[in-house]
């Protein structure tokens, strides 16, 4: 990748502005950065909303209410287990991305493989996973490998793209490449929201963008086989979308919630 390789993404028709909307959004649910005062248990409350929407979308049948009482399927658990340390790992989102990554998976497969398949980046000698229905094949080892390494060194370089940007393009090219043997989907939507965190966009991590992914269900895997093979228009296309998510992530805050309901 190149110097700034989020750059020329952002500056993709109509990506500047849809990106600039968005962070509208959250900033008027955080009342323009002042950051409306926002307690421990709205953030945890969020974060498990998310946990839930990315289990489910990762093909979890647990319902909300069996993940708050700790409940749930391997996929449940996984996400559920991830809110523990997200925000703790969020600062080094963008310093040291491979140990997040590989730590995010820990956290969401342990229901999932053995001992020695957490937080283990594939080879050649492994299957390819196709743990994401509806995405084409995942790349060899070889390829991945490039591709990721490619993907951290861009992380720790200064960009002028937005954090939105940043966060979705990371999102993707998890998703695609499926670096691990389980549960990309969880990890690759994990990252995404430390990156929110991490680059200023919601650092009080109150939205809930998992829950907009799910909302957007239906085209979710068409952008992301989009990203993965439809050239510009594809990357395009998917950015686009990540801005609407990012939108909903705000509706469905917990904050609108309880401001609903007169809390």
């Amino acid at each position: 990748m190149s110097a700034d390789a989020f750059e020329p993404l952002a500056g993709l028709e109509g990506v500047g502005s849809a990106a600039r909307a968005a962070r509208d959004a959250v900033d008027v649910l955080l009342r323009d950065r002042g950051l409306r005062k926002v307690g421990a248990d709205l953030t945890a409350e969020a974060l498990l909303r998310g946990a839930h929407a990315s289990a489910v979308l990762a093909g979890s049948r647990a319902s909300l209410e069996e993940v708050r009482q700790g409940g749930g399927d391997p996929p449940a658990l996984g996400a559920v287990r991830i809110t523990g340390e997200l925000m703790s790992l969020a600062p080094q989102a963008d310093t040291a991305p491979i140990q997040v990554w590989t730590r995010l998976h820990q956290l969401a497969a342990a229901d999932l493989g053995g001992p020695d398949q957490l937080g283990h980046l594939r080879t050649t000698r492994e299957p390819v996973p196709d743990d994401i229905p509806g995405l084409p094949p995942a790349p060899p080892a070889d390829v991945m490998w490039e591709r990721l390494s490619g993907l951290a060194q861009a992380l720790t370089r200064p960009t002028k793209a937005p954090g939105l940007v940043v966060a979705a393009i990371v999102h993707a090219e998890l998703a695609v490449l499926r670096p691990f043997p389980t549960a990309n989907g969880i990890v690759a939507r994990a990252a995404e929201r430390a990156l929110l965190v991490a680059r200023g966009i919601d650092q009080v991590a109150v939205t809930v963008p998992e829950a907009g992914h799910l909302e957007l269900a239906a085209s979710y895997a068409p952008g992301l086989t989009g990203y993965a093979t439809g050239g510009v228009a594809g990357v395009q296309s998917w950015l686009l979308r990540e801005c609407e998510v990012v939108a909903l992530a705000a509706e469905r805050s917990p904050l609108n919630i309880s401001a609903q309901q007169g809390k």
